[in-house]
């Protein structure tokens, strides 16, 4: 203990070492505060949908329940759906702020809609949200280089290596209070903030905990392969700059590199097509026979098969069933799209597990639920809720009832729920994997250099 008390005395009195705790601590801060205000900008503009959508709907149920026509009320009737952000949400952006977390529906054509959805400038996007992932996977490893690098070769340059292990007695009795108390400075200026933000977002506890693991496991990295490079009997700024070259390999351009071949590998050019193939579809039922489109229609619901034949006039039924055969055409891009963007997220998961970066801000979007599988759940509850409104509508439409003022209290209604976010083991597990393979090449390194 005095031993610790002894080291965290000569930490504060170094002002460079006090000053980059302080600007750490800073940027931690506000990256906790601009998450927070983010989380609460979404969940305003989710709150505003409410009010909004009950006064479309009472307005639509006004104007159908004159004339009572199913076909005007599924048309013109918008339903809201959103995904709210979790309770980790202010730590760890990830795609919330590129993808569409409230879209409003209709039973019309689902493809379409999906990806209608306002979104920000992808561009404004490109440099990443500043939010405490950030600060952790970019920010923090240059500050535990700098507190680092020359823990061994700075006394030895100042001269004072040999006394000050002489008077120790061991070495380990020197340099693991001097470890232990840089590194618990590091892990506090980053943890305190973090968990001020937790307790104003009402965060689970073991999601506190998690983010905790996972800042231990990504600064135990670093601090290990600062303590094998600086084993080295090197100078502090060939230390540094060795450091450096790692911060860039690991953090920017191994990861830059991956997600180059892993996108060339598995591209996306569905995304594109599918919503073209459905509004080709859709466009072309107004120029052949009615027939063709109910003949296709009537494959997958034969239910309605033996309801009333179509005259010449438009009639809703018609409408509807050809946006049907529309999502059904563009089915297996749409299909082909999600798995694409699952296999992006699993390849970029086995990026992480030879990147500490990459696995540790993939475990962060995990845990926050705002990685890319938590907005195809999205849409796939999305697309579960425009089912059911298929379902409902569909009697009135093909069996031509009234559809009166109490009908629009029957429809259903969408049912949003934060994500839950869930443990990110196979991710944790890569990090701390590299730890050990980084601290073991350190020791194979310093029994030669001994022997």
């Amino acid at each position: 203990m005095n031993a610790l008390l002894r080291e965290a005395r000569f930490l504060l009195g170094l002002k460079s070492v006090v000053a980059a705790m302080v600007a750490l601590f800073a940027l931690t801060a506000v990256a906790v505060s601009a998450g927070l205000v983010e989380v609460a900008r979404q969940e305003a503009a989710i709150a505003r949908i409410g009010p909004q959508q009950a006064s479309d709907v009472a307005a639509i149920t006004d104007w159908v329940s004159r004339e009572k026509d199913p076909g005007s009320a599924a048309y013109y009737t918008f339903h809201a759906t959103s995904d709210p952000p979790s309770d980790l949400a202010f730590a760890a952006i990830g795609t919330r702020d590129v993808s569409p977390y409230v879209l409003r529906v209709r039973a019309l054509g689902l493809e379409a809609q999906l990806y209608e959805g306002e979104i920000g400038n992808p561009e404004a996007a490109l440099p990443g949200r500043f939010d405490f992932a950030f600060v952790l996977v970019y920010l923090a490893p240059l500050f535990v280089i700098l507190l680092f690098h020359d823990l061994r070769s700075g006394e030895r340059e100042a001269g004072r290596l040999r006394a000050l292990e002489a008077s120790v007695g061991a070495s380990s009795a020197l340099w693991g209070p001097r470890l232990t108390v840089r590194a618990l400075g590091l892990f506090l200026v980053l943890a305190l903030p973090f968990l001020v933000g937790a307790f104003v977002a009402g965060t689970a506890p073991w999601k506190v905990g998690a983010v905790l693991v996972v800042v231990l496991a990504y600064l135990a990295f670093w601090i290990v392969l600062c303590v094998v490079v600086a084993r080295a009997a090197r100078s502090s700024l060939a230390n540094a700059m060795t450091l450096a070259a790692a911060w860039m390999t690991l953090t920017l351009i191994v990861p830059a590199i991956g997600h180059v071949v892993i996108n060339s590998a598995i591209p996306l050019r569905q995304g594109m097509e599918l919503g073209q193939t459905q509004r080709t579809a859709v466009h072309r039922a107004w120029d052949i026979p009615k027939a063709e489109t109910m003949d296709a229609f009537f494959r997958t619901h034969p239910q309605w098969r033996n309801t009333a034949p179509l005259g010449e006039a438009f009639h809703w039924k018609w409408y509807f069933a050809f946006h049907q055969v529309g999502d059904e055409l563009a089915g297996g891009l749409s299909r082909q799209y999600r798995q694409g963007v699952l296999e992006r997220a699993a390849w970029s998961e086995r990026l992480g597990l030879v990147t500490p970066g990459v696995a540790t801000q993939l475990a962060l979007h995990r845990l926050a639920a705002t990685d890319p599988a938590a907005q195809i759940a999205y849409q796939d509850r999305i697309r579960a809720f425009h089912g059911e409104l298929r379902r409902f509508f569909y009697p009135y439409l093909f069996e031509d009832r009234p559809f009166g003022r109490a009908d629009f209290a029957r429809a259903p209604e969408y049912r949003a729920a934060p994500a839950a976010g869930s443990w990110p083991v196979a991710l944790l597990g890569g990090v701390v994997l590299m730890t050990a393979l980084v601290g073991g090449v350190g020791l194979v390194r310093g029994r030669r250099e001994a022997s």
